[in-house]
């Protein structure tokens, strides 16, 4: 269908009325987040930055715990400038999304470096420092500095999509959702909008049996005046999911220690450390897994692969077992870790199953 933006009498009542009702609904029901000032002082940078970067492809629920151990471990942007970018990925192994990680360690010390530890309010200069994009520098600007700036993620997109009846299906759509957000956003309190907004579409106008008898913009909401909440957003089709296959190596030794190595530090789980595995190739190759072999071993096979699914693809990766002496010496650019020690490892979530998941 073709996109189509409100009548401007429509745009205008809307924009007249939304914020006010939307604010007043926000002050009695908004969420108690960790990284939220709780209205009496003012939001600090460093943990609104924090949490965004987080929050990233990944639910509240999930972040909360990883953030409260986060901030215990690097309580101020200093502490995670000064860190090693080891102990970082460590602190974030199993949020996945790694590259953050390694972004958010690069920011840190940049603003530490050349902004003297402290952020900007500027959005174009936000948007200058790694991991920083626009929605990033928008709800930054918004929340942390109370600057007008357009904060849309995907339950923003969700509520205008229905207040406006959005007919062009997403992504495509990005533009006119950026221009209905601007004719909505406040110039005061913008930061708490943009939260309002972010809340409204996390409880209220939720994807499945939204609660519009309890929503402060019913009375203004196109779709639910047409019936049609569950329409929207219109999405695309999504592109069909691609396979890939590989092989992890899994040598213990008699003292329980695990052979382990560190992943380059540009790629897929770049900078993580990883059981010894193959490149993740689209044809599965079971014929060259064991060139692949980190050292000579009885190798044994697990008949079940670990699967996991990343952004753009789902892996099946075969494991290969091998209990090897107490004197092997770790390959060159490899290393012997003490199963009580793997807690101090950056392990993703992906090899944290292989560890889990040994041949029998």
């Amino acid at each position: 269908m073709v996109a189509r933006e409100p009548s401007a009498e429509k745009a205008s009542a809307i924009a007249k009325t939304a914020a006010p009702a939307l604010l007043r609904w926000y002050d009695a029901n908004r969420r108690h987040l960790p990284w939220r000032s709780d209205g009496t002082t003012k939001p600090d940078p460093y943990r609104v930055w924090l949490s965004e970067i987080m929050l990233q492809q990944t639910t509240v629920r999930t972040v909360i715990p990883y953030y409260g151990a986060f901030t215990t471990r690097f309580p101020t942007l200093k502490h995670l400038a000064e860190a090693p970018l080891e102990s970082v990925l460590q602190s974030w192994a199993g949020l996945g999304y790694y590259s953050r990680g390694r972004n958010l360690h690069a920011c840190a010390i940049r603003v530490l470096n050349d902004f003297g530890g402290v952020f900007s309010a500027d959005e174009a200069v936000l948007r200058t420092l790694p991991g920083i994009g626009p929605y990033t520098a928008a709800a930054i600007a918004a929340i942390a500095f109370n600057q007008r700036a357009i904060v849309i993620d995907g339950n923003v997109e969700r509520v205008l999509s229905r207040l406006f009846c959005v007919e062009e299906p997403l992504p495509k759509a990005k533009p006119l959702f950026h221009t209905l957000a601007d004719t909505i956003t406040p110039s005061k309190r913008p930061g708490d909008f943009a939260q309002a907004m972010m809340d409204l579409g996390a409880t209220i106008c939720t994807p499945r049996s939204p609660s519009c008898d309890l929503c402060p913009l019913a009375s203004l909401c196109t779709a639910r005046q047409a019936g049609t909440m569950e329409r929207y957003p219109l999405k695309a089709p999504k592109a069909k999911q691609v396979n890939r296959f590989g092989a992890a190596f899994l040598a213990t030794r008699p003292d329980g220690a695990v052979l382990l190595r560190t992943r380059p530090e540009k790629g897929l789980l770049g900078g993580m450390t990883e059981v010894p595995s193959t490149d993740f190739t689209l044809e599965s190759k079971p014929a060259d897994h064991a060139r692949s072999a980190p050292l000579a071993a009885n190798w044994q096979k697990h008949p079940v692969p670990v699967e996991h699914v990343f952004t753009h693809f789902r892996l099946a990766l075969t494991v290969y077992a091998a209990s090897v002496p107490l004197e092997t010496a770790a390959p060159p650019g490899m290393r012997w870790t003490e199963r009580a020690h793997l807690q101090h490892e950056a392990l993703p979530t992906l090899f944290r199953k292989v560890l889990a998941h040994p041949p029998k």
